[in-house]
């Protein structure tokens, strides 16, 4: 390539202002930019030198390099060794649709409904979504234990963590456990990237192409396309309000013979239903008949107000993890972004799955998990997880009136956790389709079985049913 090029016009910015907010660095990089967007520096146009660029504004060289970098790594300007710096040729950028071009038809599966839970839209708009409202959260714990993880060790941001998870942490969850009533030292105890990660995980340990995996009818939706994934056949296992159908769990069973059972035991996604004590013995006696691993995924633990006040029963703790492997996590409480999970399980099989994530990802973040750990140990966590509670609770009774107003139909209304599971009367695929066109994420009932057949139940988030817009619609769609 010749170094010969359109020279670049003799100021290629404008006077710079000491006064202003933006740095000396970021005005350089609006201005160039502006004037590449507008034509005014063509394609193949040679910069000033640093030192001429500096001299002619008035600036140091190291604010021009800065600048210069910023612009190269933006893709505005190429560096050539020995040549110095040109205007990169950019695309075009996108045209804007035409008002008459045809809408795209998505279809309406798990994939629709997580793309459009990552649209952004405001919390407010999203009574399909299965988080709490960000100012529900405790940012400033999260910034001030970011901060005194830093301040400690800096070079923490710069290595990897430990293939089994950050130790403080591991013990400090080790304490949590044993509140559930679950013993497992910090050698069971494996950390993961969120629930998610750790289904991943367990499910590659125990399935091949072929096998059966059993999870609960309604159940999360994201682990089917997983599961499924992986080549595993999914069988869903019809959910009633105090657990599983036993029935069809036994004669399911006998007949496929599978891997895992995935269940939630308390505070049930979609439903917020918890499983009753009576049928945890009974689910743990058909898994020992049958050679089933039970998965108990506990990411809504922290949600429950305990068994103290409503009573509560949780697999891990009758079985004690010889055949329970036991799955938890933060992203529910307190932040999605942290993505911090684990796994508790025996001994052994810690230590097969901690070498499974380590070949898939080495580690997990190391400064998340330390950021978790401080978090926990300084005791603010508690209360918090106290005020998320009684703020549920003061909008569960009148929500779920105002659902029954506009022509819900709630079979059986839970005392504690985030969802109401809603029988709107019709085929809620459609009526996630025009709540979509009018602005509202809805979360339909066919996306919550592994059959994905349409239902007239959706999953509704109480913490996102406060906007009047979200009423409206419901009314005016249902009544």
């Amino acid at each position: 390539m010749t170094n010969t090029a359109i020279p670049a016009p003799a100021s290629a910015v404008g006077a710079l202002s000491r006064a202003g907010a933006a740095s000396l660095t970021d005005q350089i990089v609006a201005t160039v930019a502006g004037r590449v967007d507008d034509g005014m520096l063509r394609a193949g146009a040679r910069m000033p030198s640093i030192r001429a660029f500096a001299a002619s504004h008035g600036v140091s060289p190291f604010t021009v390099v800065a600048a210069y970098d910023k612009l190269v790594a933006r893709g505005y300007l190429e560096s050539r060794r020995g040549a110095g710096f040109f205007v990169r040729a950019r695309s075009a950028p996108p045209r804007a649709p035409s008002a008459a071009a045809e809408p795209v038809q998505q279809q309406l599966d798990v994939v629709w409904l997580v793309r459009n839970m990552f649209r952004q839209l405001p919390h407010q708009q999203m009574p399909g979504t299965g988080v709490l409202p960000s100012e529900w959260l405790d940012g400033a714990a999260i910034a001030q234990a970011l901060r005194h993880v830093t301040r400690r060790r800096e070079d923490i941001l710069l290595n990897y963590g430990v293939p089994q998870g950050y130790l403080p942490l591991r013990q400090q969850l080790q304490h949590k456990l044993a509140a559930l009533e679950i013993g497992a030292g910090p050698e069971q105890i494996v950390t993961t990237a969120g629930v998610t990660q750790a289904l991943d995980m367990v499910a590659r340990e125990f399935t091949r192409p072929g096998d059966t995996i059993f999870v609960d009818d309604p159940a999360w939706f994201l682990m089917f396309a997983s599961f499924a994934a992986l080549g595993a056949r999914v069988i869903g296992i019809p959910r009633q309000a105090d657990g599983p159908d036993l029935a069809r769990l036994a004669e399911l069973a006998a007949l496929h013979k599978p891997k895992l059972y995935v269940i939630n035991s308390v505070l049930h996604n979609p439903t917020s239903a918890s499983l009753s004590a009576a049928k945890a013995f009974q689910v743990l006696r058909i898994a020992e008949q049958h050679g089933i691993t039970v998965v108990e995924d506990d990411i809504y633990c922290d949600l429950h107000p305990g068994a103290a006040i409503q009573p509560v029963t949780r697999l891990a703790a009758l079985d004690q993890l010889r055949n329970v492997i036991y799955l938890g996590g933060f992203s529910k409480t307190m932040a999605a972004n942290l993505r911090v999970g684990f796994i508790a399980t025996s001994p052994e099989l810690a230590r097969r799955l901690s070498d499974r994530k380590m070949l898939q990802t080495l580690t997990t973040s190391d400064i998340g998990e330390r950021v978790v750990h401080q978090i926990l140990v300084e005791g603010s966590y508690r209360k918090h997880a106290e005020r998320m509670r009684h703020r549920l609770d003061g909008l569960r009774a009148r929500t779920v009136r105002q659902m029954e107003r506009v022509g819900l139909t709630i079979d059986t209304a839970p005392p504690a956790g985030l969802f109401v599971w809603a029988d709107a009367g019709r085929d809620t695929n459609v009526l996630a389709e025009r709540a979509m066109a009018a602005g509202l994420l809805l979360a339909p009932g066919s996306l919550f079985s592994p059959t994905q057949l349409p239902s007239n139940y959706m999953r509704l988030n109480i913490a996102a049913m406060q906007d009047p817009a979200v009423w409206r619609f419901l009314e005016r769609e249902l009544t």
